[in-house]
């Protein structure tokens, strides 16, 4: 499970990094970032309920 939270998270990042990059692609960065933080806050909540 870790390993899948990870990889969205490098995978959301990856959109950001090109949202940015492109111009016209400034929405795609919008996106990675809602997506980025969902998944983060959704591994650290599976996280803390599993210890």
């Amino acid at each position: 499970m870790l390993s899948l939270i990870g990889f969205l998270l490098v995978l959301w990042l990856v959109f950001v990094v090109v949202g940015f990059v492109a111009k016209g692609l400034l929405w795609l960065a919008i996106i990675g970032i809602v997506l980025f933080v969902a998944t983060a806050v959704w591994g650290w909540v599976k996280r803390n309920a599993s210890t």
